[in-house]
C-alpha cells in the first residue's frame, strides 16, 4: 500500500530542494517590496536590495538614465546597491541581472509613504464586516488612477527579525485593489496625487488590534524597560501584541526602502497604559527614523477617537481606564517628536463603535498637514490649535492657544464640555466663553480655578474648532 503522506512529504521536500538549487545556481530574487508597478522615492538614493548565491556580481541597470550599479551577494547571498532617482515620471525599468535577467516594469518616480498602526489604519475602504465608511461606495467606484499605485506587507508577527515578508504586489489604484485597501490611506494618496500631479505609492504595514511595542525593535524594548519581552518557549504563541513581533515580522523586512514620511494611527490596544504611552511613542517614532536613516522625515500621526474603552475592561472600573488619558498623552507627545503633526478626530469618535465610520475626515487631514508642513503648499488650514497655557484673574481661568491665529467657532453649538476645579481638585461643569484666540472659562462653584479641562471623558462629542474646521484636541492643564 502506498503511504500517500509520507509521499506528499517527500514531494514537498524535493520541490523546497529543487528551488534551493535553482536559486543556489544563479537566480536573482528580489526583496519582496520590489515588483511590477512599484513606486520609487523621487530625486533621491534608494536602495534596491535582494539575493543571489554568495560571490555572484549583481548589476541594476535603471532605464531612467541608463546607469548600471554593481555589487556583490554577500556570504549570505544578500546584496544591495543605492540608485539615484530623477524627478517624478515614468514609466520605468529596472534590469537586474547575476548573469541571467529579471526585468521590473511600469515602475514610477514620485512620492513614497508609509502606513501604519492598527485596524483603524487597517480599515479597508469597503469597510469590515457590517461596519460601514461613509461614502466609500463612490469613493471606489470613481478610484481608478493609475497614477496611485498601493501596497500591503502581509500580517506576520515573528520572534526574530525576517530578512523578507511574505509575497505582495504593488497595484494600481482601482475599485478592485482600492476596496481592500486602507480607507485613509486612499484618501490621503487620492489628495496627495492630485494636489501634487505626480505619482504617489502608498505602502500599508499594519496588523489590528496592535501594540505600539509589536512595532519596536528588541534593543528598544530593552532600552525602554517595564515591557515583557518573548523568549523562544513560547514563540508559538506570538501574537500581534507580542513586544518586537510585527517589527522583527513585517516591518524589518522593508526598513530602508525609499520614503517621504509615515502615517500612523495607533494606541486604541495601549488605551489602559496612558502613563507609559508618551514615552513609548515618542520612542517608536525615533526608533523608526534612526532605522531608515533619512533623517528627521515628516511623521504625523492620529489621535485616537473617543469611545467607550472602559466597557472593554468592566472588571476594572475604577482604573484611569478613560481613553483621554492616552488622548493627552499623545497630545503631549507632540512636543517630544521633530517634524511631526497630529490630528485630531474629536469630532467623529462612535461610542458604540471603535472604528469610526468617517475616514475620510481623517485622510483628508493627513492630506492637508502633508501637503502644508511637508511640501509647502500655503493659503488653508492645516492643523488644530493646542492648547498652550492658562492664566487665572480672580475666578476666570484664560486658556491660550498655539495655531489659532483666526479664533474657534462651535459651529452655532453650545460650549459644554468645559470643566474646572480649585484647590480641592474636585471638576464641575464650566461655563465656557470664546475670546478671540482664548477661552474663558469659570464656574460660580469656583473661585479661584487651578485647573481646566476640556471634553477629557471617555467617548464625548467635541464642539471646539478652529475657524477652518479641525477639532481641538481634549486636554487638561492639571497632572492629578
Amino acid at each position: 500500500m502506498i503511504n500517500y503522506r509520507l509521499t506528499k512529504a517527500y514531494f514537498y521536500t524535493l520541490l523546497t530542494l529543487l528551488l534551493a538549487s535553482s536559486f543556489c545556481f544563479g537566480q536573482v530574487k528580489m526583496a519582496a517590496i520590489f515588483t511590477d508597478n512599484m513606486v520609487l522615492q523621487q530625486e533621491a538614493k534608494v536602495p534596491i536590495w535582494g539575493w543571489s548565491k554568495s560571490g555572484k556580481t549583481i548589476s541594476v541597470k535603471t532605464s531612467w538614465n541608463k546607469q548600471t550599479k554593481k555589487t556583490i551577494a554577500d556570504k549570505n547571498g544578500k546584496w544591495k546597491v543605492y540608485v539615484a532617482t530623477p524627478k517624478a515620471g515614468g514609466p520605468y525599468e529596472l534590469l537586474i541581472s547575476d548573469g541571467k535577467n529579471l526585468t521590473l516594469k511600469n515602475i514610477l518616480i514620485g512620492e513614497v509613504w508609509i502606513l501604519g498602526g492598527q485596524s483603524n489604519m487597517e480599515m479597508q475602504l469597503k469597510g469590515f464586516k457590517s461596519q460601514a465608511i461613509v461614502g466609500s461606495n463612490d469613493a471606489i467606484f470613481h478610484s481608478a488612477n493609475p497614477k496611485l499605485r498601493l501596497y500591503v506587507v502581509p500580517r506576520s508577527a515573528k520572534f526574530e527579525p525576517q530578512e523578507n515578508s511574505k509575497t505582495s504586489f504593488w497595484k494600481e489604484a482601482d475599485p478592485e485593489t482600492v476596496s481592500n485597501f486602507s480607507a485613509i490611506g486612499y484618501f490621503f494618496g487620492k489628495i496627495l496625487q492630485e494636489q501634487l500631479k505626480i505619482p504617489v505609492g502608498l505602502i500599508n504595514v499594519n496588523y489590528g488590534g496592535s501594540s505600539a511595542e509589536a512595532w519596536m525593535s528588541r534593543k528598544d524594548i530593552e532600552e525602554f524597560g517595564g515591557l515583557t519581552l518573548p523568549v523562544i518557549a513560547d514563540s508559538a504563541k506570538i501574537n500581534n501584541r507580542t513586544s518586537t513581533a510585527l517589527y522583527n515580522g513585517m516591518l524589518y523586512p522593508i526598513i530602508g526602502y525609499g520614503i517621504k514620511g509615515a502615517l500612523f494611527y495607533q494606541g486604541e490596544s495601549n488605551y489602559d497604559r496612558a502613563n507609559q504611552y508618551e514615552t513609548l511613542f515618542t520612542n517608536l517614532a525615533k526608533e523608526w527614523r534612526k532605522e531608515w536613516n533619512q533623517g528627521e522625515f515628516p511623521f504625523y500621526y492620529a489621535q485616537i477617537a473617543p469611545y467607550s474603552y472602559a466597557k472593554l475592561s468592566p472588571d476594572r472600573i475604577g482604573e484611569k481606564l478613560n481613553s483621554a488619558y492616552l488622548r493627552d498623552a499623545q497630545r503631549k507627545a507632540l512636543a517630544k517628536i521633530p517634524n511631526a503633526g497630529m490630528v485630531s478626530l474629536m469630532d467623529i469618535g462612535e461610542e458604540k463603535s471603535i472604528h469610526p465610520s468617517h475616514k475620510k475626515e481623517v485622510g483628508e487631514r493627513f492630506a492637508l498637514m502633508a501637503l502644508a508642513k511637508t511640501y509647502g503648499l500655503k493659503g488653508f488650514g492645516y492643523t488644530s490649535p493646542e492648547y498652550d497655557t492658562i492664566e487665572v484673574s480672580e475666578n476666570i481661568a484664560t486658556i491660550k492657544f498655539k495655531n489659532a491665529g483666526n479664533g474657534f467657532t462651535t459651529f452655532g453649538k453650545e460650549l459644554i464640555n468645559f470643566e474646572i476645579a480649585g484647590a480641592d481638585k474636585i471638576f464641575v461643569q464650566a461655563q465656557a466663553v470664546i475670546s478671540g484666540s482664548t477661552i474663558l472659562v469659570s464656574s460660580p462653584l469656583v473661585k479661584t480655578p487651578v485647573a481646566v479641562r476640556y471634553a477629557f471623558k471617555d467617548f464625548v462629542i467635541g464642539e471646539l474648532f478652529s475657524t477652518e474646521g479641525f477639532p481641538v484636541s481634549s486636554f487638561r492643564t492639571d497632572q492629578f
